[in-house]
């Protein structure tokens, strides 16, 4: 999928950000054309809803598939505390094979359900 400029300029500023999410919107991109941006970017992979902001709104952040689309590699590493059981989590999720259920349980000690 080609990227619009409206898109590719969201994806960088998100890049940019420090959670790494979409916080910069041109001041034309309102109502209908915004849910399509962002649906069409949701679709693709390359964001993803993070949190409700304080007014209700859902936050988006880039994906490693949205920093590929624009050509920049992903700065995970650098916001990780080596040692963590985040950081445990985050290194078997970027494994080729992904991350079972059992072996982030297994990894981290926490109840199942506490993984999810």
């Amino acid at each position: 999928m080609k990227l619009t400029d409206t898109q590719r300029l969201l994806l960088h500023a998100a890049a940019k950000h420090p959670q790494k999410l979409l916080a910069d919107f041109p001041p034309t991109l309102k109502g209908g054309a915004l849910i399509k941006v962002l649906t069409a970017l949701g679709q693709a992979g390359w964001i993803v809803p993070q949190n409700k902001s304080d007014d209700g709104t859902t936050e988006f952040a880039i994906t490693a598939s949205g920093f590929d689309a624009i050509g920049i590699p992903p700065s995970i590493a650098s916001n990780r505390r080596a040692g963590t059981k985040q950081a445990t989590l985050i290194e078997l999720l970027l494994r080729p094979e992904g991350a079972s259920l059992k072996d982030m349980v297994q990894a981290t000690g926490w109840l199942p359900h506490t993984v999810r």
